[in-house]
């Protein structure tokens, strides 16, 4: 682990331009762990999209089980894991709402049987049969046919605004490296400053 690159979101940067470049399988893929509405910690796999404006953003249905724990509850744990490369990164922070203007612009963005399916899935509402959904995608295609797909109401992004950021590196004899990264100001901008931290494995 070189320790010449002293801000954490260019040391991500790199290590994920690393795992593209290797062709890994879902280097997009994170763990999203939130609190549950019953105070249980609940996780799930999401995309990450993008790092802008210092926020590791994704894309979701806002009537989903995640997007309904983020609203009572906005704080975050993403996990990244490349085994190949015998790295992990884990991120901590506050999650917010991405624009309108955002969460549009990337829906525009998307292969339109994703549109249609942000239209017709109630995500994490119980259904009857598969069937239903696929009629619902009937409806929908039937609707939006030789149209644009408009972005759903319902229907956007979330960024997450670390204040820790952990970066782990595997190592033989599980003498591992962890260099952690905590936010020492109160907001992730250009002017933000890291305290950086090692850890025991």
């Amino acid at each position: 682990m070189s320790h010449e690159i002293r801000d954490p979101f260019e040391w991500f940067d790199a290590w994920f331009k690393d795992g593209l470049k290797t062709n890994l399988d879902n280097a997009d893929a994170m763990t999203l762990c939130t609190i549950g509405l019953d105070g249980k910690p609940s996780a799930r796999i999401v995309l990450l999209k993008a790092v802008e404006a210092g926020r590791f953003c994704f894309f979701t249905n806002y009537e989903s089980r995640k997007s309904r724990e983020l609203t009572a509850n906005p704080f975050a744990t993403l996990v990244f894991l490349w085994p190949t490369l015998n790295r992990q990164v884990r991120i901590e922070g506050r999650v917010e709402k991405l624009s309108r203007d955002r969460s549009d612009a990337y829906f525009a963005t998307r292969p339109r049987g994703s549109q249609i399916g942000a239209w017709a899935s109630n995500q994490s509402r119980e259904i009857s049969s598969h069937l239903d959904l696929e009629k619902r995608v009937a409806e929908f295609e039937a609707k939006f046919k030789d149209a644009p797909v408009p972005c759903p109401p319902h229907w956007g992004g979330f960024g997450v605004a670390p204040s820790r950021i952990e970066f782990w590196t595997g190592k033989p004899s599980r003498l591992h490296e962890r260099l952690v990264y905590t936010l020492t100001s109160e907001s992730v901008d250009a002017g933000s400053s890291w305290k950086t931290t090692l850890l025991s494995p």
